[in-house]
């Protein structure tokens, strides 16, 4: 399979919800890098980078959200990889 990025913003109540610690935790956990980081307008942007089935998996998870999110929305943009990432962190 192919390797891409996906740059998303999850928009609905995902901050203070530990919605940044669920996607690092499930990034890692799939192998994937890159970073997640809250926005002030109060959503979360992610971009991350892996195999194309992995990254639909990781869609999937983020559609879910840990326990206490509620999410309304995610704008997904799918691009080549830049391949400057070697971890996933929590920005």
């Amino acid at each position: 399979m192919s390797r891409k990025k996906l740059e998303a913003v999850v928009s609905g109540m995902v901050q203070g919800v530990g919605f940044r610690y669920f996607v690092y935790r499930t990034a890692r956990q799939l192998g994937l890098v890159g970073w997640a980081r809250n926005l002030p307008d109060g959503r979360v942007q992610v971009v991350a980078e892996g195999d194309r089935g992995t990254l639909e998996v990781f869609v999937r998870e983020l559609r879910v959200g840990p326990r206490f999110a509620s999410i309304s929305d995610i704008a997904l943009r799918w691009a080549e990889p830049d391949g400057k990432y070697t971890t996933f962190d929590v920005r």
